[in-house]
């Protein structure tokens, strides 16, 4: 692979259009960011839970706040990038015109990598792959292709924001998000189908980026940008290089910024908090500086600022280093993960640390089962009642709850269950939790 392609200014369902001017090429990346962050589902990522319960005096992150984050360490990163690359190369922008542009993609990509993220969380997505394989769901196998299963069953955040990007839903624009080349691909962290993503040896063990119906949206644009095929598992694609400082970025803000909210919500002491985060703080001595902040949320602010800036820097390095992996798809490492031998064992103690002491505190825990029964409990009333044939009245008011860019008029069950599965996942906490006690009747809709 090489970033003249890779770097695509290429606009999905504009095609036709060549960029050759970098100048026009930045506004070109540039719109991708500002695209994002003025619609729709992104600003409903405020009403969706990052880690902790959405706040009430204290404040604590959100999806939202969290892509914002994200978003700056990525352009943070890509501008370091192009930096390294322009120091090694004084000529790099002859021969390569839109590499001085990655901080932009990289940033539009951070913004949009939670998109298609469920209410809730990771217990949401659980909920809803829960409802086919232990659930009512389970009746409509044999209505579906093994592939379409596959999908259904192993529900996916990221695939699911590379439909919200591209997929026409109707009255609305039928070229989606209009995004770069570039930066779509740069959001697909798993390039393969769920049906391929478990295949040993792969790169693609955990997760997969695209459900089958946008299976050919991903390869028209592998092709446009020359990713190459997985070796391993020929069904898959390699990554897109970028995806791996999008990855860091994500890395970077939630491992260090969830220790800053446990703080905050008085789960850990601010000694834990030190005691994990100063090993990462590079060789600058920051004992005089910590020691004259009578504020313990203000000394918390000063490491979290000093741990982000060493993993950032290390993090380039590792990517700047490994450039000939990268291209070739030979990198089978996060870059965190190939930093140096001190750094990605303390990353190891405060992963480990989170996962006992913050993943798992009493009211994360709470906020997973309830969101996993409320989102259960949606599905459970919409589906079968989209796909009915013969609809009861309970059914045909259900239906009309559902608004009208959630409909299809495909009548295969798996684009009638996508359908109901994009308006579920698009949810927000609170609207989920309100629909839920109003359709329960626990709660009665008012006008005002």
């Amino acid at each position: 692979m090489n970033w003249k392609q890779l770097l695509s200014a290429k606009r999905w369902g504009y095609e036709h259009r060549e960029v050759k001017d970098p100048l026009d090429a930045r506004s070109e990346f540039q719109r991708d960011y500002d695209r994002l962050i003025f619609s729709s589902p992104f600003r409903r990522l405020q009403n969706k839970t990052q880690v902790f319960p959405l706040p009430g005096a204290v404040f604590v992150h959100n999806r939202l706040t969290h892509s914002l984050e994200v978003a700056s360490v990525g352009r943070s990163l890509g501008r370091l990038f192009y930096k390294v690359m322009k120091q090694r190369d004084p000529a790099v922008d002859e021969k390569y015109p839109f590499l001085q542009e990655v901080g932009n993609i990289i940033s539009a990509a951070c913004l949009s990598h939670d998109l298609g993220n469920p209410a809730f969380g990771h217990s949401g997505e659980a909920a809803i792959s829960s409802y086919f394989t232990e659930g009512e769901g389970q009746k409509y196998r044999d209505q579906v292709s093994k592939e379409q299963w596959e999908d259904l069953t192993h529900f996916e955040g990221n695939a699911n924001a590379l439909r919200i990007l591209t997929h026409a839903f109707p009255g609305k624009d039928e070229k989606g998000f209009a995004l770069t080349y570039a930066t779509l691909a740069s959001i697909v962290k798993y390039p393969c189908a769920a049906i391929d993503g478990h295949v040993q040896g792969s790169h693609h063990r955990k997760k997969y980026g695209f459900f089958e119906g946008e299976r050919s949206i991903f390869e028209r644009i592998a092709v446009e940008l020359g990713l190459e095929k997985d070796p391993a598992n020929p069904a898959c694609y390699l990554r897109h290089p970028l995806v791996y400082l999008v990855e860091a970025a994500d890395d970077i803000c939630y491992n260090i910024i969830d220790l800053e909210d446990a703080h905050h919500l008085k789960i850990l002491s601010y000694q834990t908090v030190e005691e994990l985060l100063l090993p990462l703080c590079g060789g600058e001595n920051l004992r005089e500086r910590l020691d004259g902040l009578a504020d313990p949320g203000s000394r918390v602010e000063l490491l979290r600022a000093k741990a982000i800036n060493t993993l950032i820097q290390g993090s380039v390095e590792v990517f700047a280093r490994e450039q000939e992996k990268l291209l070739a798809g030979r990198f089978e490492s996060s870059l965190m993960d190939a930093l140096d031998a001190p750094i990605v064992a303390q990353m190891k103690k405060i992963s480990k640390l989170s996962v006992r002491e913050i993943y798992n505190a009493p009211t994360v825990v709470q906020i997973e089962v309830a969101g996993f029964k409320v989102m259960n409990a949606l599905l459970e009333e919409f589906v079968p009642a989209y796909l009915k044939t013969r609809k009861t009245l309970l059914d045909k008011k259900l239906v009309a709850m559902i608004p009208a860019q959630f409909h299809t008029d495909k009548e295969d069950p798996y684009s009638k269950i996508r359908a109901v599965l994009d308006y579920v996942s698009g949810m927000t906490d609170v609207y989920a939790v309100d629909l839920y006690r109003k359709i329960q009747g626990i709660s009665i809709a008012s006008l005002d």
